[in-house]
């Protein structure tokens, strides 16, 4: 497990990547603690967020201190995501957990593509499965250990701001990129 203070320092003193989502497995609990511990860090930003697991697959949402209401299926954390102003995300599509082709169903805003976790071969369908459906793909290491931080990062044009980062994601103005996985 990545303790927050041990992340917002690696943030603070990495060259470029400057802002990281918290996103646990199916709770926010840690969600507000780090946003405000990373108000000491005047360079740093914190995203909120959850990543859901639905039967059919995970969904990550951002932008959010909240869990969507239950049952949780792909539709109603999209639908939840869009009510509170967040963006939805298809995590890992082609790996465990991951929808795969159910994506094409539901209303999302983008597909992870680059996963730290998945193999270059799920990560290269995740890419042309986003292609296909017209998406914004995005990059989530799904780091567990300080080790896995910043495998996988987003190039986004936006502000240092939670609503700005989101808008441009959701109208594609994002590049998910590797330090160490091949593509």
């Amino acid at each position: 497990m990545v303790q927050p203070k041990t992340m917002l320092d690696m943030l603070a003193a990495h060259s470029f990547i400057k802002v990281a989502a918290v996103t646990d497995h199916d709770s926010v609990r840690g969600c507000k603690a780090i946003v405000e511990m990373a108000r000491a860090y005047p360079d740093v930003l914190i995203i909120p967020g959850v990543e859901i697991s639905t039967e059919q697959g995970d969904v990550v949402v951002l932008g959010t201190y909240e869990l969507p209401p239950k049952p949780w299926t792909p539709e109603v954390v999209a639908d939840f995501a869009r009510s509170v102003g967040g963006a939805s995300i298809v995590a890992h599509p082609f790996r465990t957990y991951g929808m795969g082709e159910r994506a094409r169903n539901y209303k999302v805003d983008a597909v992870e593509i680059l996963n730290g976790g998945s193999s270059q071969a799920a990560n290269k369908e995740a890419k042309e499965f986003a292609k296909s459906l017209g998406l914004p793909g995005t990059a989530g290491s799904d780091a567990h250990q300080v080790s896995e931080l910043f495998s996988v990062y987003n190039k986004i044009d936006a502000t240092l701001d939670v609503d700005s980062i989101l808008k441009a994601i959701k109208r594609g103005a994002v590049s998910a990129e590797s330090s160490s996985i091949p593509r």
